[in-house]
């Protein structure tokens, strides 16, 4: 039984986008519990899973992923000044988005908003004690 090496392997769209989903969820509780460096970390796995996408599935509109840099650069600057404020203004545009890209790609009925509840029972999002 032979295994597919990593250059055979493509992962499916909604496969990169349900990763980017939930880096979507964990941004939001690490900057609402003030942990910027986990929010940092997770704004940048956002920014290379949807790089990632750009790059394996040409079907996708480039200005639909050009269209997203305003809201992480925001995302980035309000991370980097830990203000809550302008995360969650940031954190909104890029939530409407992601819903805006959906709608081109004739997935609107894929909708994401603002989380209201953590699926990671097991991860906390509390800064780390020193």
């Amino acid at each position: 039984m032979s295994r597919s090496t990593s250059s055979d392997y493509t992962p499916r769209l909604g496969d990169l986008m349900n990763a980017i989903q939930s880096r979507h969820i964990k941004l939001w509780f690490a900057a609402k519990n003030l942990n910027w460096d986990l929010a940092a970390y997770e704004l940048a796995q956002i920014k290379g899973g949807l790089s990632d996408a750009a790059g394996m599935y040409s079907g996708m509109p480039v200005s639909n992923l050009t269209t997203m840099s305003d809201p992480l650069d925001l995302l980035a600057a309000a991370i980097k000044a830990k203000d809550g404020k302008k995360f969650a203004a940031s954190f909104g545009t890029l939530t409407a988005g992601c819903n805006a890209c959906h709608q081109t790609m004739e997935r609107g009925f894929v909708v994401i908003q603002q989380p209201v509840a953590s699926p990671f029972s097991n991860q906390s999002f509390a800064p780390a004690k020193k």
